[in-house]
């Protein structure tokens, strides 16, 4: 296909929950600076190619100011959600502030800390395989494991009761809105996320447990440094929607993507070795992983060919960039030992995703229940049926019906 002149409207559609957009292919091709229409009207640029995309998270110049005056906004809201409402910016945005936060928050997430997680993970994958077996089949597995396990993982990280998850999932789609919420219902979030997160961390403060929470209230920084009420509150905040909803969808579009095709199941059950790559290739292969990553750029910069000029907005096509067949070969097949997979899913360089570790114990532990307590587990509707999650800032799915 052809890429219009015209803008193209952003996210871009595609004819299936689990197909990337048409587009996808003919941007790297012919225009890997796309110019973009977002939800809120305002202008962007796109990137779908591998090098591009990597080039501009590795760069600090590109940055998270979203609140800059010719920054375009994202969402069909005035103001709020997860990119550029007050909260989100209460955390450094650039410069050693910006490199401090993370070094006091990483190591709760490191992989040595994630792999000690995971028997507690599988014991609780285990109880809900359980809950939804009694529950009978067809059953929807994005609301019996998909989401209560991350919720789980999660709120007994931050030491926040896991019984509040229907109100943190409430408050979190409000703040990935695109197209679904409305300024007051956003604000209305907004306002009811930060009370809940400030009463908390006042209970923590005067009991501090050892959850990470409790932790980084007491914690100091080589420099001295301590966090303010601001940014625990952000930070709480923060970890709370990025661990649970990323996860939650990232293990429906998984499990339907092996679903999808019959053989990919059963060659993980004849081979459970291949789990761990099965699970990166997995994430490489989401075509449906949200609307990327915006960035803001504050001088001229050339990307792809082209210069930008100052005050562009730029969005990050991950997803796209992870198709891209000059970085993997046969990029629109899904190869369940594909080595080395180097995706961009959890972005890269000192900006990438901070949970990433227990992302993927989560994925894989997930995976590894399923495939030795359903081995026969099946999508209970064509694989072109399921739907997508719509006017939200993550890619997934509204439910994933399996049987047994």
């Amino acid at each position: 296909m052809t890429v219009p002149q015209q803008p193209l409207n952003y996210p871009l559609s595609s004819a299936g929950a689990l197909e990337p957009p048409a587009e996808w292919a003919a941007l790297r091709r012919e225009c890997p600076v796309a110019r973009v229409t977002l939800p809120s009207g305002d202008e962007a640029s796109l990137l779908t190619r591998y090098e591009d995309v990597k080039q501009v998270l590795s760069d600090e110049r590109f940055t998270r100011r979203l609140d800059a005056d010719d920054a375009a906004r994202i969402t069909a809201t005035e103001s709020g959600g997860v990119f550029s409402n007050e909260m989100a910016l209460a955390i450094p945005q650039s410069g050693e502030a910006h490199r401090r936060w993370p070094r006091m928050v990483t190591k709760w997430f490191t992989a040595k800390r994630m792999a000690a997680l995971r028997p507690g993970i599988e014991t609780m994958a285990d109880r809900l395989v359980d809950a939804m077996v009694e529950g009978g089949q067809p059953a929807d597995l994005k609301a019996s494991l998909a989401f209560p396990l991350p919720v789980w993982v999660i709120c007994d990280l931050l030491g926040v009761p896991d019984s509040d998850r229907d109100r943190f999932s409430y408050w979190s789609d409000a703040l990935l809105n695109l197209t679904r919420y409305t300024q007051e219902e956003v604000d209305e979030a907004e306002a009811e996320f930060n009370a809940y997160m400030t009463e908390h961390l006042a209970a923590e403060r005067a009991a501090p447990g050892d959850d990470l929470l409790g932790e980084l209230i007491v914690a100091t920084g080589s420099d001295g440094y301590r966090m303010s009420d601001r940014e625990l509150v952000a930070t709480g905040r923060g970890l709370l929607v990025a661990g649970h909803e990323t996860t939650a969808n990232m293990i429906g579009k998984m499990v339907a993507m092996l679903l999808s095709d019959r053989s990919r199941w059963e060659r993980l059950l004849a081979d459970r070795s291949l789990v761990r790559l099965a699970v990166e290739e997995a994430l490489r292969f989401d075509a449906n992983a949200g609307i990327g990553m915006p960035r803001y750029i504050g001088e001229e910069v050339q990307v792809g060919g082209t210069v930008l000029p100052r005050g562009t907005t730029v969005m990050c096509s991950m997803a796209a960039a992870n198709r891209d067949e000059t970085a993997f070969a046969d990029a629109d097949e899904m190869a369940l030992d594909r080595s080395p997979n180097p995706h961009l899913a959890f972005g890269v360089g000192a900006h990438s995703c901070l949970g990433q570790a227990l992302a993927r114990t989560e994925l894989q532990t997930v995976l590894d229940v399923l495939l030795r307590r359903l081995p026969s587990l099946d999508l209970a509707v064509p694989a072109e049926d399921l739907r997508r999650l719509e006017g939200l800032v993550v890619g997934g799915l509204s439910e994933v019906p399996v049987r047994w």
